[in-house]
C-alpha cells in the first residue's frame, strides 16, 4: 500500500512538473539561435477566401493575370452565356460557392480553372476585394510576408481541412482507437455524442505533449464544431491536454502577461470567420485585435503569426494546385507570416501549405520530429509524410534571424475601407424579371442561418454535459 501511494504521489509531481514546464513556454533544452528566436508561434485560421479574391492584384505577387490593367483570364457563364473577367467586388457581404471536393472537380476542370461559375450558379466568385477594402491585410503583406502559392493542404472544405491543419491527415475508421485502421477520406466522419472522439489517428498535440512543449487551442466564442476539431482526438483525451482547448479571452490575458504558450492555434466563431456571407470587415477587424494584442505583448519580440484561410470557398483563383497525394493539394489561399524576424515586404513564391505549419513547429520545437509512423512512437496508418513531400517548401526562408527586430505595427481595429454594407446583389434578370437563381439563393441563405442555429444549440447542449 505505501508503495501505491508512493507511486501515486511520484506521478502527480511529475504531472504538475511538466504542467508548469509547458506553462512557462515548452522545452528550455532547444538554444535561441535562428529558428529558435521564435517561442511563440500563433496560428490564425480563417475561413473561405482564394488568394485572387483578396491578393489578386498585390503588386509583385502572383495574382490575377493582367494586360493593359485589365484582367488576361475570363471564366464562361453557362447561364448568361457570356465570359466573364474578374471584377472589383466592394460589397462587404459576399457568397462564394461550393467548396468540398465535387465542387474543387468542377473549379479546377482539368487544369483550366474554369468551372467556378457554373459550380456556383451565380457570378460574385469572380470577385476580388482591393487594398481598399482590406487595408489590414495589405498592410500586414506589405511590411511583413506574403505568401503567393500556399495552397489548402486537402482538395475538399472547412472540416477536413481543419483536421489537416493539426494532423496533416483526414481519415476515417469504424475503430478509432486502433490508429492503424484508418484510411484516407476527404469526407471523415464528425464527432457526436455517440462518437465523441473518431479521430485515432495521430496529431501535431502528441509531438508537443512527448516534447514538453506548451500548446493552447482558443476559441472565439460558439465555434461550430466542425471548426473546433481538437477535443475529437484520442491522443489529446489519452495525454490529459483537453483542458488546453479554451475561451479566447485567455489569449488575450496571456498575451499581455507575456504567458502565450509556444504553439496556439486561434479559431473564430461563424460572425468573425469571413465564412460567406459573414462580413469581410468584421473579420479583419477580429484578427487586427489577435494580432495587436501578440505585438503589444512582452512575447512580440519572439513570436511568429501564421495567419490563412482554410479554404478557396468556392472564389476564383487562377493557380493549377500542384499535386502531392489523392487527398491535395486543394486551390490557392492567401498566407502572411507577421514576425519581428520576418522579411519587410517579400513575396514568397515557394509552393506551400498547412503542412509546412507544422514543419516550422516541429523544427523549432520537437527537434525534427515529424508525424512519421515509423519513429513519432503513436504508429498510425498514414500514406505519407507531409511534411517531408519534396514539393513543399519552408517557412524558414521568410525569416531574417540576423535583422534587428521589427518594432510592431499596431493597427487600427476598424479602418477606413470602400466596403459597401448594403444587401447583396445576386442573380440575373432577364425581360425584367428575376430568374429563378435569385429565389433559390434566398432559400439557401435561410437554410444556411438554420443550420447555424443548429450548430449553436448542438455546442451549447454539448458544453452542458
Amino acid at each position: 500500500m505505501k508503495r501505491l501511494i508512493f507511486l501515486g504521489i511520484s506521478g502527480i509531481c511529475l504531472l504538475l512538473t511538466t504542467s508548469y514546464g509547458q506553462m512557462i513556454g515548452g522545452n528550455k533544452n532547444i538554444s535561441e539561435s535562428g529558428i529558435h528566436k521564435i517561442k511563440h508561434i500563433i496560428i490564425i485560421f480563417q475561413e473561405n477566401r482564394s488568394f485572387d479574391s483578396y491578393f489578386g492584384t498585390f503588386p509583385g505577387a502572383y495574382g490575377i493575370p493582367m494586360k493593359d490593367g485589365f484582367p488576361a483570364v475570363s471564366v464562361w457563364d453557362p447561364y448568361t452565356k457570356k465570359y466573364v473577367m474578374p471584377y472589383v467586388d466592394h460589397y462587404d457581404s459576399n457568397r462564394g460557392g461550393p467548396h468540398g471536393y465535387t465542387a474543387f472537380l468542377a473549379d479546377v476542370d482539368h487544369g483550366k480553372m474554369d468551372g467556378f461559375i457554373k459550380e456556383a450558379h451565380q457570378p460574385d466568385v469572380m470577385g476580388y476585394h482591393t487594398e481598399s477594402d482590406i487595408p489590414n491585410y495589405w498592410a500586414y503583406a506589405k511590411n511583413f510576408v506574403l505568401q503567393d502559392h500556399m495552397f489548402e493542404s486537402i482538395h475538399s472544405w472547412s472540416f477536413p481541412s481543419h483536421l489537416f491543419l493539426v494532423s496533416l491527415w483526414s481519415a476515417n475508421s469504424k475503430t478509432p482507437n486502433n490508429p492503424m485502421s484508418f484510411t484516407s477520406t476527404d469526407n471523415p466522419r464528425n464527432r457526436n455524442k455517440k462518437n465523441p472522439e473518431p479521430f485515432g489517428w495521430t496529431d501535431l498535440t502528441y509531438l508537443l505533449h512527448k516534447n514538453h512543449v506548451s500548446w493552447r487551442c482558443y476559441l472565439d466564442g460558439k465555434v461550430p464544431v466542425i471548426w473546433n476539431i481538437l477535443p475529437g482526438f484520442v491522443d489529446v483525451h489519452q495525454d490529459f491536454q483537453i483542458h488546453n482547448i479554451v475561451g479566447i479571452k485567455n489569449y488575450f490575458i496571456a498575451a499581455k502577461k507575456g504567458t502565450l504558450p509556444s504553439v496556439c492555434w486561434i479559431f473564430p466563431d461563424w460572425k468573425d470567420s469571413e465564412h460567406p456571407p459573414a462580413l469581410v470587415s468584421t473579420g479583419q477587424s477580429y484578427v487586427t485585435r489577435i494580432i495587436n494584442a501578440a505585438m503589444k505583448s512582452p512575447d512580440w519580440k519572439s513570436t511568429a503569426i501564421f495567419l490563412t484561410w482554410d479554404d478557396w470557398g468556392g472564389f476564383y483563383d487562377n493557380v493549377v494546385p500542384p499535386e502531392v497525394d489523392k487527398l491535395g493539394y486543394g486551390i490557392r489561399v492567401p498566407g502572411l507570416v507577421i514576425s519581428p524576424y520576418a522579411k519587410k515586404g517579400y513575396i514568397d513564391h515557394q509552393i506551400l501549405s498547412f503542412d509546412a505549419y507544422a514543419k516550422f513547429i516541429e523544427d523549432d520545437f520537437c527537434h525534427g520530429e515529424r508525424l512519421n509512423p515509423k519513429t513519432d512512437g503513436r504508429p498510425d496508418s498514414r500514406p505519407d509524410v507531409r511534411e517531408d513531400m519534396p514539393l513543399l517548401g519552408n517557412f524558414i526562408k521568410d525569416f531574417n534571424f540576423a535583422q534587428k527586430p521589427w518594432s510592431p505595427l499596431i493597427l487600427p481595429v476598424h479602418p477606413k475601407t470602400t466596403l459597401i454594407k448594403g444587401p447583396m446583389h445576386y442573380g440575373r434578370v432577364k425581360n425584367g424579371k428575376t430568374i429563378e437563381m435569385i429565389k433559390k439563393l434566398g432559400k439557401e441563405i435561410e437554410g444556411l442561418k438554420r443550420e447555424i442555429k443548429k450548430l449553436e444549440k448542438l455546442i451549447i447542449s454539448q458544453a452542458k454535459q
